[in-house]
Order: C-alpha cells, then structure tokens, then sequence
C-alpha cells in the first residue's frame, strides 16, 4: 500500500514531509517542481564523500534530481527491509537484503570469513573498508594486474625485468604489476628483437670495431661528400678551381679576427680538387676538419679499402654506405624495449609467460565478487545517507529544527556577542556577493583560517538580529565547524541591509550625521588651510617690510605693502569680533523666536520630525525585512531551487542569537571603575603636572566671559523687552545708539544688531 504523503509549512515554505524510507520512495515520483532543489554542488556537503562520489553518477561535480531518484530505486530493489534505511544505519542487516541482492550478501560474507568476524548476520561499513584494503593488500584487485610478490617465486625475476621495460601500471592498492597487454607486448618485442639481432652479422663488416667505424664515418661524412662534388665540377670546369680559393681581400680582412678567420678556412675545400676524383692523403690542408679526416683515415679508409695513401669515390661510396647500414641497424635494436633483456632473450620460456598470464587471469576471474564489494558499499552508504540528503534536497526541515544541522552548513560564527548559527561555504566570493546583493538580507563573508595545516575556506553568514552597525570588514572572531574543531575567523565583506525594523528607522539619522560628520570635518580642514595660508601671507608682508627699513633708514610714504602686515593682523582681529558678534545675534535671534513656544510645541515639533523621518524608512524597512530570502545564499553556492526560503521572526531567532546568563548568575551593577579611579585620582594628577582644578575654572570663567561680552547687547536688550530689568538699568548698561526702545517686543521681532 503506497504511502500517503504530507505536506507541512516550514517558514512559509510549503514541503513535502519525508519522515522515513517509504515515504522517500513515493516523494521522488512527485513533480520536480514540487521539490525545494533541483541541483545541488557536491563541494561543501557535511556528509561521507564516498557518497557524494556514488551519488553524482556523471562525475561533473553536482547532484541531480535524476540521480536521487536512480539512488533511491536502487536502494529500495536491494531492500526487503528499510529499517535500518530509516534510522541511517551503517550496519547492513543482511536479512534484509531483496533476492535481487544475492551478490551482495555473497561478497558480505567473503569479508566476515576474511576479517573472522564472530557475528556474521551482519556487515558495517567499517568492515568493508577495512577488507576492501585487506584485499588490495593481498593482491587481489580484479583488474588482471598482479604485482611480482603474488606471482610464483620462478617467475617473479622475470616479470620484474618485464615490468622495467614498458611504462608502469598500477592496481586499485596503488602497487605497480605486471597485465596481460603488457606480456603481449614483451612477445612482440621480444620476437623483434631476435629477428633483429640475427641481421646483426651481416651487417657489421667490420667485426666488433664496425659501429665505431660507422660512427666516424657519420663524421666525415659531409666533408667527403663536398669534397668529391668539386672534384667532379673541376673535371667540367677546369677553371673553377681557382674559385674554390679564398679572395686575398677576405683574408687581409680577416687578418686579427680569428673567429672570422676561423669561418673562411671551414668554406675552404679539405684538399686541392683532383679531376680524377681521387683523394690523396698526402695533400689534405690543415684545416679546421684536418684531425677528423686523419682519424678517419687511419681507422677506417686504409683498414677498410687497404689502401692508405688515396681514396677513391667509389672507395668513399662504398665506406659511406656499409656505415649507413650500421648505423641504421643501431637505431633499430636502441629503439626496442627489450634491448636490456637481450641476454635473456632466449631463455625466458613460454612457459614461464602462461604462468603469469595465468596469474593475471585468475586475478580477473575475482572482478564480480570484487564490485560486489563496492556494490556492497554503496548500498550501506545509501542506507546510511539518502534518507538525511533528501530531506536536506526535496525538502529542507533541519533548516528549520533548532539541533538539527543541514548538510549544507559549514558551523557556527562567535563574532560580537553574538552566535551565527547558519554558514554556508562561498566560492568563489565574487560571484556568490553579486548574487546576495540582489536581495535584503545583511550578509557576513568570513574567512575561516585552521589552525592546523588545512586549507582555509570562506563562509556566507546571514545577520538575522542585533545590529549590523558594529559589524565591519577586518573584525575577528572563531569559528567552530560541524565537527566541533576551533578556527580563527576574520569578516571580510559586509553587504549591509538593515537588520531589525528599528535599524532601519534609525538608518536615515545615522546617514544624516555621517553626511553632517563629514560636511564639518571638511569645513574645518579647509578653515584650518585658509587660516594657514593668512598667516602665511601675515608673515611673509613682514618680512617684506623688515627688509624694506633696514634697506632705507630715511621713512618714506606709506606704501600698501607696508600697511599690509598691520591691516592683516587688525582684519584677523576684526574678523573674529564680527564673527562672534554673529554668533551671539543668531543666538539672540533663536532665543526671541524660542521664547514664543511652550514645551509642549517643542515636542510635538521634534515628534513630528521623527515621524516624517523614521515612519518612511521604518515602512521601507519592514517591507525589506519580509522580503528576506535565504535562497539567494544557497543559490549563490551554486543550489539550484525552486522556492523561496522565506526569513521568518521565528527563523531569524534561530540563525542568530545571543545567549543568556548562566542559570543562577546574578549581576552586580557597581561600577569598580569608579571606586578604582577615586583611589588612583590623586596620584594620578601629581603626575600629569597639568593645571590644577583652580586654574581650569579660572579658564573657563574667562572664556565665557568673552563670549558673554561679545553678545552683551542682544543679551541686555532681550532682558529689556522682557520688562526683567528696570529703564535706569537697561539706559545704564546700553550704548547711546541702542536705546530701551529698541528691545524687542516680547511676542514677536527679532534682536537689533549691535
């Protein structure tokens, strides 16, 4: 009876529910668009990579949907019995093994006679590989290549030599042995070679000295070739003679050059031109090829012809063949594989090569039971694995269960008080970052260093809660990955998006004095250069006038220049007077206009400001925090899916937290900084030296003072228009040209200037 399936809503997700193997088998027949994934990168999976090598059929490098449904037919022909399918057992119960699966349960109890197991209704993973190994080691591998230890001891000699004279193969353990193609090549080459070496006496005419002959004959040889070319162009041309001569102008020139002296004697000819086309020793020249040509002479051409004084062509042609064809018959028997076994050539029998060949055969004739073997391996993985890769591929809920880890999570991130529980790995980052800026989610890109010799890694992290504003490029923290080991971890990337509705509508106030921050830091570096380059002028007008008084004693008329450093230092100070006498009208100008308004108009002004500030951005806010998706992270890393893993309140709780007090603890509100500096403050004043308490007060009173005094009038007459002071007062304090009645009225006006 086919089981009925579930549908269950995880985060807004609909999923199909796959609590056990039966259910697998009937969610793989349901539309694929019905499935979470559709593909999926084999690199980042927290699973046995044997596996995943079983798993991804076409070895490209990512996992199908066709491939899942081939794995789970497969799994479920072989099974008669899915209990240990459903609790992800690596123990294979072999009475659960279907008739289908008879070499399976052949090749499981060959590795529990192998390894003496006690309990043979049962084969775990661990045994198998552990035979597999034990197997290999042995020697048997089912490939027909047998290493020398495992042959016969009389052959094992001859087969090493075998083994040395063609390229190297290797058996599934890694050991170099010897196959079957390889012994048909020793046969052929071997039959060459025999057939080769019995040409070898018709060719060395010379006897033992011939290849030695041969190859001084290869040396002279384009001597003696252009040699009796000339003599034949003489016997035509009689006057061609003197044209094999060098010009006397190429030999004065050459004279002190003795590279270019040695080029023009090697165009020279080795000897006079004879148009008998005979070589007499006795008038070789003394060239650059005189030695060669002597050498030749003595240990091939007057052994050779008999004739020690001349060479004839004919002679020549004769010689320049017999070495041809010595030198040929070298190349052949150098070019063959077997050349060093050429003393063993005919002692290594058929015979000897059959017992080989058999033992090569015998180890073929173990191949099915060996790919049982592995067929026996494949099928505990699958049991141990497709039910958890399904549920992390058809449908995703250890996403959504707190202890549980999806197989795509690489750890969990400690970094700013705070635990991020879901990573995932991101290679390459470029291509993952221009895929998660598309959406809202605020993602950290770590760099994961191990502490061990292991390559480091980078790790997508979603921020869910907290704030985003204290997270940046360069700040560290650990990382602890599935397997619980410890790495140092450094953010790398940041793609910011707000994290919580009240980050979003505080992010326009943080734009808004982060612009304000820099309008002011650039106004004032640009005050702190103009009020350098004023002083720079101030000082250079000086020095123009020094200069100008020492240079004539006499007083002359006053000239602009000399004005300048005054009127510079006199515009300086005038220029603060009328700055500060700005200041305090615009202060004097804000305090009339504030003193209409009641507390209560100041905070609704201020509430309403907020609201038209934050209420737009808190609403753009919230429609970015609903629209979070964690699929664009998974897809990224190069998932394919067909849904959208929505980013619930109740999923952002689980992927980020900050863990409570423990149990029991109870906090301590006294600040010890307080009580630490109190104790300290003494010691520490005596040693700054600085100014005394006294002395700070005095400076400050005397500051405010001058800046009370250059707002006195807007301040008096203010006082004045509020009837706080009497008429004698305010005629006593204010100048003649600002009287009492020109004090502002209390509701409306502004401050007179001064």
């Amino acid at each position: 009876m086919p089981t009925r399936l579930v549908y269950r809503r995880y985060g807004g997700s609909l999923q199909v529910d796959i609590p056990h193997f039966d259910a697998l088998v009937e969610a793989i027949s349901i539309p694929e668009t019905q499935w979470v994934a559709t593909a999926c990168p084999v690199e980042g999976l927290q699973c046995d990579p044997r596996f995943l090598s079983f798993m991804d059929a076409d070895g490209n490098g990512r996992i199908r949907v066709a491939e899942l449904r081939e794995a789970v037919k497969h799994t479920a022909k072989l099974l008669q019995s899915r209990k240990g399918a459903d609790a992800g057992s690596d123990v294979l119960e072999l009475d659960a093994l279907s008739p289908e699966g008879a070499k399976i349960r052949a090749a499981a109890r060959r590795i529990l006679e192998a390894l003496k197991a006690t309990d043979t209704s049962r084969v775990s993973l661990e045994q198998v590989r552990a035979s597999e190994q034990v197997l290999r080691e042995a020697g048997i591998n089912g490939e027909e290549v047998v290493a020398p230890a495992f042959l016969p001891e009389p052959v094992r000699a001859l087969a090493s030599r075998i083994m040395a004279a063609f390229p190297e193969v290797k058996n599934r353990a890694g050991q170099a042995g010897i196959d079957p193609p390889t012994l048909q090549r020793f046969r052929e080459a071997r039959a060459a070679l025999l057939e080769h070496l019995a040409q070898k006496e018709a060719v060395f005419v010379w006897g033992e000295p011939s290849l030695a002959r041969a190859q001084r004959t290869r040396e002279v040889k384009p001597l003696l070739d252009a040699y009796f070319l000339q003599c034949r162009l003489v016997a035509a041309q009689p006057e061609a003679a003197e044209s094999l001569k060098l010009p006397a102008l190429r030999v004065e020139g050459a004279l002190g050059d003795t590279a270019a002296l040695e080029r023009a004697a090697a165009e020279l000819p080795i000897a006079p031109p004879e148009p008998s086309g005979v070589l007499v020793w006795a008038r070789l020249y003394r060239g650059p090829s005189f030695e060669a040509l002597e050498a030749f002479r003595e240990e091939v051409a007057a052994p050779g012809t008999g004739d020690a004084e001349r060479l004839s062509e004919a002679a020549w042609r004769e010689l320049s063949a017999q070495a041809d064809a010595v030198l040929t018959w070298q190349a052949g028997f150098e070019a063959s594989p077997v050349r060093g076994m050429q003393a063993e050539l005919s002692s290594s029998t058929d015979a000897e090569l059959e017992v080989i060949e058999a033992a090569c055969k015998a180890d073929l004739a173990l191949k099915e039971e060996l790919d049982a073997i592995t067929e026996l391996e494949r099928l505990i993985l699958y049991q141990r694995w497709l039910l958890t890769f399904a549920n992390n591929f058809i449908s995703m809920p250890d996403l959504y269960v707190a202890p549980k880890r999806a197989l795509f999570e690489k750890g969990t991130l400690i970094l700013g008080g705070r635990k991020y529980m879901l990573s995932v790995l991101a290679r390459p980052r470029e291509a993952h970052i221009a895929l998660t800026s598309q959406g809202t989610t605020c993602i950290l890109y770590v760099k994961v260093t191990p502490r061990d010799t292991e390559e480091g890694y980078e790790v997508a992290v979603p921020v869910t809660r907290g704030r985003s504003s204290n997270l940046e490029v360069g700040k560290r923290g650990i990382f602890h990955d599935v397997d619980g080991k410890e790495h140092d971890a450094i953010v790398t990337h940041v793609v910011r998006h707000p994290v919580s509705l009240w980050e979003a509508m505080m992010m326009p106030f943080q734009r808004i004095g982060s612009f304000i921050s820099s309008k002011v830091e650039a106004l004032a570096s640009s005050g702190d250069k103009a009020f350098a380059e004023k002083l720079e002028q101030g000082y250079a007008g000086s020095t123009r006038v020094v200069s100008t008084s020492v240079a004539a004693p006499t007083p002359a008329p006053a000239a602009p220049e000399a004005a300048a450093p005054g009127a510079g230092a006199a515009g300086l100070v005038a220029a603060g007077g009328i700055a500060f006498a700005a200041v305090g009208s615009s202060l004097a100008f804000i305090m009339s206009q504030a003193k209409s308004l009641t507390l209560v108009d100041v905070v609704s002004a201020a509430i309403i400001i907020a609201a038209i500030v934050m209420l737009p951005a808190g609403l753009l806010g919230w429609l970015k925090l609903r629209r979070r998706n964690l699929a664009l992270l998974l897809e990224g890393s190069g998932w394919a899916l067909n849904d959208r893993l929505m980013l619930t309140r109740e999923l952002a709780a689980l992927v980020t937290r900050k863990p409570r007090l423990p149990k029991g603890a109870t906090i301590d509100r006294t600040d010890v900084m307080r009580a630490l500096l109190a104790a300290t403050r003494g010691e520490d004043e005596a040693e700054r030296g600085g100014l005394s308490g006294r002395a700070k007060l005095l400076v400050t009173l005397v500051i405010l003072f001058a800046l009370l005094w250059q707002v006195r009038i807007p301040l008096v007459l203010f006082a004045c228009g509020r009837e706080w002071l009497s008429a004698e007062t305010c005629a006593a304090l204010l100048p003649a040209q600002a009287s009492p009645a020109e004090a502002p009225a209390p509701a409306t006006g502004a401050p007179a200037s001064p």
